[in-house]
């Protein structure tokens, strides 16, 4: 069966007042809620998941959340569990760059497959990020270091819970920055790495099944071109997601199918 295509996109720390995260969404629902033939998903701050999941009720558009804490609840001061999450969301993004290597957070591939097992366990789809940064692809460490971050997110995973996640292909020195890797070299790695990654451990079916996006300087510019490399199935999208033309941008993804 062919991949359904995907389009995330990832508030990140922006747009975090109910008022300002609602007038934006109103721009953009009914465009957004017209289109067919891709999975949307909003991913806002925690501050506004109320406010955005009551105007997403009743549309095709769904909800995820940045982050989620593996454990269901306890002396964890400032988290915020998949198991509450599931009350709202479908969707929580597991293990962005921003997470894994920058600030405090540091998150380690342990806690990651924690992180992903709590979501799949509350019923949540983790969009897993993985992605190597500047030095790591102009030394020709890409495949080994992908690979090995999808293996060590998925541990003890099984195989139909894997085919229920997402991952996102976020290649560090392209996020943010302007500079978006080839479709050519996304489509290489998402092909050989993440997906030679999951056939090594669960199978050429499984590997085939999950669906593997793009992030990193995604705009309405380029998105077409990647939508047209066969092993794309969308995007995560940062700071183009914040803007009213990510409508087009959402279009564009889904005239693939």
């Amino acid at each position: 069966m062919p991949r359904k295509p995907i389009l995330a996109a990832n508030w990140k720390m922006n747009l975090g007042r109910a008022e300002e995260a609602v007038a934006f969404l109103r721009t953009i629902r009914r465009g957004l809620s017209e289109i067919k033939g891709v999975d949307l998903v909003l991913c806002p701050p925690f501050t506004v998941l109320y406010a955005v999941a009551e105007l997403l009720a009743r549309t095709r558009i769904a909800l995820g959340a940045q982050d989620a804490h593996w454990e269901a609840g306890g002396a964890h001061t400032g988290e915020i569990s998949a198991a509450m999450l599931a009350q709202l969301c479908q969707y929580v993004i597991v293990g962005h760059s921003e997470r894994r290597a920058t600030g405090s957070h540091l998150e380690s591939d342990q806690a990651l497959n924690h992180k992903v097992a709590a979501a799949l366990e509350h019923g949540l789809t983790p969009i897993l990020c993985v992605g190597e940064n500047l030095e790591q692809n102009r030394s020709g460490q890409t495949h080994e270091f992908v690979t090995r971050q999808v293996a060590a997110a998925l541990a003890g995973i099984a195989a139909s819970q894997v085919e229920r996640c997402v991952i996102a292909y976020e290649p560090i020195w392209a996020i943010g920055s302007g500079e978006a890797a080839t479709p050519a070299d996304a489509n290489r790695v998402i092909g050989l790495s993440v997906r030679g990654a999951l056939a090594e451990l669960y199978g050429e079916d499984t590997a085939q099944a999950v669906r593997v996006q793009y992030g990193g300087s995604v705009s309405v510019e380029n998105i077409a071109e990647f939508m047209a490399m066969p092993e794309v199935d969308g995007a995560l999208v940062g700071g183009a997601s914040l803007k009213a033309s990510f409508v087009d941008l959402a279009r564009a993804a889904a005239a693939r199918t």
